[in-house]
């Protein structure tokens, strides 16, 4: 690493004695601060699975830094679990903890004067959170994830949390009993760890693999893993490689790298969050990604991985027939990705996956992209009269590619949720829930439960549903999100009337209003917007500074 090391500016030297006084109190020696200083920041938290195992393998961390010549010490950073949050007023808070966390990591490796880090995360927004701060503070890091849970088990059927959400939706349709409800509960998340699917947390492990940011094969094993503790240790050998080669984060997170990523995420059918997620991780390492980069890429990406929600499989059965490399060498050998990117491993993309070998097995979760599940990208970005900025949709998880029926708004989740429950909605609807984008949730919430319900109650191919929120990656169906502008600044979506008119066409990528052009002006004229629903708080200060869902939902300061 060129230049003097942050820790030797902060803790070198006479006048530094007080700073060194402080680390010789937690038991750090002589020789101990003579090495360069990592950090271990891992987000951590008893409440709820995904990252309740974290902390654990801090300890592994920091005995890589060692063996690799560093001294390393462990600070925490926050966990909003969505799944915990999903449907409630809590759900406010995911997307916002994202922007916590990258602050958090950041305050604690500038105030310490850490000279690196390796990140740990598990659920959904810690990962991106963890990203963000990598490529901000441009620092030599190295991303860890905690890895998911194990797949549950009723009988021969395989579960995952997604199963508890369509069961709700099964028991309001009266297709269940509630004791056949309290079995799937029970079952469908039996160890600790993140979603068992290809859901937004198992995404966006898949997707540090694919910038090069994580070790190869460090995304699928499961959080119950030995090789856990194995990836945590080797990570903190890196680490310090890193250090010494001088490779920053932003000299791996390049456009090129960003490309990767977009191109394993349409390959995989992956979360829908991810779009978000990764505008967001590019804006930190200053490169220009869009939302036209996406579209272009799942037009001339296969869909070659049968992962739940669109597919058959969860994140253990990837891990195997090879994990994220078996994806990614045949995506490589296809020509589908640019192999002379820098890694974490102080080797290029191409250099990884040549030293890789697949086991020699009959599998069926990995297609080759000679023979896909499906010929285009797993995701879609929509366009039209009712989405001016954009949209998204995961394809891969829908059986529905065009939709045209008749509008039916509701303002906010909870709302459409309750008429779910009365049996308001039928075949043939579109659903719109509105004013829950980054702005007007504010949080710009999931919706799995209103979605998932609808899948439970059996309406899963005979509705749509249109929302300026954004979805778990446990969503499947005709659901699409990210709807911009949203409608708390005025976006078309905030003037759709009972009864319009909606067409849905995702092969041509067009998500239309069919009124008049000159009705939806009048109407907009008209339109005044509703009062914020905070006024003080994080959420308030989090609606002031956030953009648009087009952009990432950044927040910018003013």
């Amino acid at each position: 690493m060129s230049g003097r090391l942050p820790s030797k500016e902060r803790y070198g030297g006479v006048y530094n004695a007080p700073h060194r006084a402080f680390l010789r109190s937690v038991g750090l020696t002589d020789e101990d601060l003579g090495k360069p200083l990592m950090a271990v920041a891992v987000a951590w938290s008893e409440a709820g699975p995904c990252n309740f195992h974290t902390l654990g393998l801090v300890r592994y961390v920091k005995e890589g830094v060692r063996a690799g010549g560093g001294s390393a010490l462990a600070f925490p950073t926050i966990v909003v679990n969505d799944n915990i949050g999903m449907g409630s007023e809590g759900m406010r808070y995911s997307l916002v903890s994202r922007e916590l966390i990258a602050d958090t990591v950041e305050a604690q490796i500038q105030a310490h004067a850490f000279d690196g880090f390796v990140g740990i995360g598990g659920c959904d927004k810690t990962q991106p959170g963890i990203m963000m701060a990598m490529a901000r503070l441009n620092r030599p890091s190295i991303y860890l994830y905690g890895g998911s849970a194990e797949p549950g088990f009723l009988g021969d059927r395989r579960l995952t949390i997604e199963d508890v959400y369509e069961a709700v939706g099964s028991y309001v349709a009266g297709a269940i009993t509630e004791e056949e409800l309290a079995e799937i509960e029970k079952r469908a998340h039996p160890t600790y760890g993140a979603c068992a699917g290809l859901f937004t947390a198992n995404t966006m492990a898949t997707l540090s693999e694919a910038l090069g940011i994580a070790l190869p094969g460090s995304a699928s094993p499961v959080a119950t893993a030995s090789r856990r503790a194995m990836y945590a240790y080797e990570s903190g050998k890196a680490l310090m490689r890193v250090l010494e080669l001088g490779i920053r984060p932003r000299d791996i997170l390049t456009y090129e790298a960003f490309i990767n990523a977009i191109t394993v995420l349409m390959a995989t059918g992956g979360s829908t969050n991810a779009i978000l997620h990764l505008l967001a991780i590019a804006h930190e390492a200053g490169v220009k990604l869009t939302l036209d980069d996406f579209d272009k890429v799942s037009r001339r990406v296969p869909y070659i991985a049968n992962l739940k929600p669109g597919g058959e499989y969860v994140m253990a059965d990837l891990d195997q027939v090879g994990g994220v490399p078996l994806v990614m060498r045949k995506l490589l050998d296809a020509g589908l990705l640019h192999g002379e990117v820098l890694t974490v491993t102080g080797k290029t993309l191409r250099k990884n996956l040549e030293g890789y070998i697949p086991p020699k097995a009959e599998q069926r979760v990995v297609y080759e992209p000679e023979k896909p599940l499906k010929p285009a990208g797993g995701i879609r970005i929509l366009r039209g009269s009712l989405a001016p900025e954009g949209a998204v949709v995961k394809a891969a998880a829908s059986e529905i590619l065009r939709f045209e029926g008749r509008a039916k708004p509701f303002d906010g989740e909870a709302a459409a949720f309750e008429a779910l429950k009365r049996h308001e909605i039928e075949p043939g609807d579109v659903v719109i829930i509105r004013y829950e984008g980054p702005k007007g949730g504010p949080g710009m919430p999931e919706m799995l439960k209103i979605t998932a319900a609808i899948v439970g109650a059996g309406l899963g191919k005979d509705v749509a549903l249109i929302t300026d929120g954004r979805f778990s990656g446990a969503t499947r169906g005709l659901m699409i999100g990210h709807v911009a502008p949203e409608a708390a600044v005025g976006g078309p979506i905030a003037v759709v009337e009972e009864g319009d008119k909606v067409l849905i066409d995702v092969e041509t990528g067009r998500l239309d209003l069919m009124v008049p052009e000159e009705e939806v002006k009048r109407r907009l004229e008209e339109w005044r917007p509703p009062e914020p629903r905070y006024r003080s708080g994080l959420l308030a200060k989090y609606a002031s500074l956030v953009s648009s869902a087009s952009l990432g939902a950044i927040t910018t300061p003013r």
